[in-house]
């Protein structure tokens, strides 16, 4: 694969208004599916704003966008699951308006998701008919069933036994079998939401040679990916989302790497004034600790797991904090989650102050001093219907074990604490969590960890849907607490807010660590190149 961005003399970028589609005119070939100033509000969130999408048979069309950017909603109201509030959907050029997935699909629209939507217990050749089974004299025909399941799978140039059940097979051999399911109905277009998730890379070359096929025999394919050097080796045509409108529409060849994450994440070139404060900032909060001086808290050797994250090299200082950059998709949850005991590693080594750990679980995790603050606070993080000082004393409690229960006046000292020095604004320790602002409900879950005493706090979108003011105030407090000797991994996609803090910045692309840079690497144009493959 020839990488857009690599090559010596990039075409110019240019926006597609209906001139081309990969090469060919696009007078020479209608979209078989299309949209038009479709919109979609759901309370709060203007999900979807006057959207202008079109799919051509025979292409791979990528959809490309941050996390909330509108890339689900607009599958599903291409599918059915919601209809939109504005706008029109053309399948063949005839407006459509599905009110089913059953009815897309009736309709020859497929889609498959991340996690393979097949019965597990039933055979191969059950999943590809099943609903559909061909029926002789009344009952159901068995020997056609494999036949006909036998000659699907041989359309993707897949042979296997497909009496065995489904389950006997790796995830991608399954995501095979839903393809095939999927063609077997006359599918004219195939949505594919990030297939590749759980697949290594040997298995995702195989998937890319099926999709290739399916393009050459005229099937349209939406594919949805996060993973930007993927993109590049299947795309004919990439449509870009941002905050819930489609930014534009480019040909692959035409859109450099780099270039395609600007236009996701909304970013510009810095100037020459900017990147120098930027560089400024890091200098003013890098600690007299140099690296070779301190031994790290944690290193992780070789660490990673399987279909989630590639070997990875780390580590975190004493008194500092360490930044993951990347896009969603690039790693930097799994390695948080493999830091913490919540995935298992299957390869390379963690060690803590110098000795190799195993962490099975956060049990583990929290014995050794790791604290951890999931992205999603109201799933992961707060108990909403515990008041302030319960969620709180939830880890130091569950340290000590539930048998060991802190008493409560203790309690109360360690909530009332934490409230005062971390500003959180309540009318007193017993208010419900879920009653607070986001800014104070992520202080709370700061304060939960901090009451443990912790050494190393991971910290996973910290600052995500909180307001400004909490923003920087979480922000300058998590550097005093450096200062203090504490040791930070800080996750963000917003790439200005992790090079605020950090005093180094580990960079992240397609489950693996790229870059690690300090210093004068340490800004905004190096990490956006470094993580669109064209950095230094």
């Amino acid at each position: 694969m020839t990488h857009p961005a690599s090559e010596p003399n990039p075409p110019a970028m240019k926006a597609i208004t209906g001139d081309t589609r990969a090469g060919v005119a696009s007078n020479a070939l209608e979209p078989i599916l299309a949209t038009a100033g479709v919109s979609k509000t759901f309370p709060g969130v203007k999900a979807l704003q006057r959207v202008d999408f079109r799919l051509f048979p025979g292409e791979i069309h990528t959809l490309m966008g941050q996390n909330g950017a509108g890339k689900s909603t607009l599958i599903n109201v291409l599918t059915g699951v919601v209809a939109p509030d504005a706008g029109t959907i053309r399948l063949g050029g005839e407006i459509v308006a599905f009110a089913s997935p059953q009815e897309a699909e009736a309709a020859g629209v497929r889609t498959l998701y991340q996690e393979v939507n097949l019965c597990p217990n039933l055979s191969v050749a059950e999943n590809i008919f099943a609903g559909r089974q061909p029926k002789r004299f009344g009952a159901i025909d068995w020997p056609d069933i494999k036949r006909r399941a036998q000659a699907a799978l041989l359309r993707l140039d897949v042979t296997l036994d497909v009496t065995r059940s489904l389950d006997a097979y790796p995830i991608a051999v399954q995501q095979m079998v839903a393809i095939a399911r999927a063609l077997s109905v006359d599918a004219r277009v195939l949505i594919l939401d990030e297939p590749t998730s759980s697949l290594d890379d040997g298995e995702v070359a195989q998937l890319f040679k099926i999709l290739r096929h399916l393009k050459q025999s005229g099937i349209a394919i939406l594919f949805v990916t996060h993973f930007i050097e993927q993109t590049y080796a299947i795309s004919d045509r990439i449509t870009v989302m941002r905050n819930g409108e489609r930014e534009g529409e480019y040909l692959a060849r035409d859109l450099p790497a780099d270039q395609l994450v600007a236009k996701m994440v909304g970013h510009e070139r810095m100037s020459a004034r900017l990147r120098e404060a930027a560089h400024d900032g890091h200098a003013a909060h890098e600690g007299p600790q140099s690296k070779d001086a301190v031994q790290p808290f944690v290193e992780l050797r070789g660490v990673g797991r399987r279909g989630t994250l590639q070997p990875i090299d780390l580590d975190v200082q004493p008194g500092q904090i360490l930044g993951l950059a990347g896009l969603l998709g690039s790693g930097r949850t799994e390695t948080a989650r493999l830091l913490f005991g919540a995935d298992r590693a299957d390869s390379g080594t963690i060690l803590i102050e110098g000795r190799p750990v195993r962490l099975r679980s956060p049990r583990d995790a929290v014995r050794h001093g790791i604290g951890y603050c999931a992205e999603d606070r109201k799933k992961e993080g707060i108990v909403a219907e515990l008041s302030i000082r319960e969620n709180i004393l939830l880890a130091l409690q569950a340290r000590r074990g539930w048998w060991r229960k802190i008493k409560r006046h203790r309690a109360h000292e360690i909530a009332d604490l934490w409230i005062e020095r971390l500003g959180i604004k309540a009318t007193d320790a017993e208010q419900p969590i879920g009653l607070l602002s986001g800014g104070n409900q992520q202080k709370a879950l700061l304060a939960r960890w901090l009451a443990t005493d912790p050494k190393l706090l991971i910290l996973d979108e910290p600052t995500r849907g909180i307001d400004v003011a909490a923003k920087f105030d979480i922000m300058e407090r998590l550097l005093a607490l450096c200062a203090n000797g504490l040791s930070i991994l800080f996750i963000s996609s917003e790439i200005s807010e992790v090079l605020r803090v950090s005093h180094r910045v580990a960079v992240l692309r397609d489950r693996r660590k790229i870059a690690e840079v300090a210093g004068k690497a340490s800004n905004e144009d190096n990490i956006y190149r470094l993580i669109a493959g064209s950095g230094e």
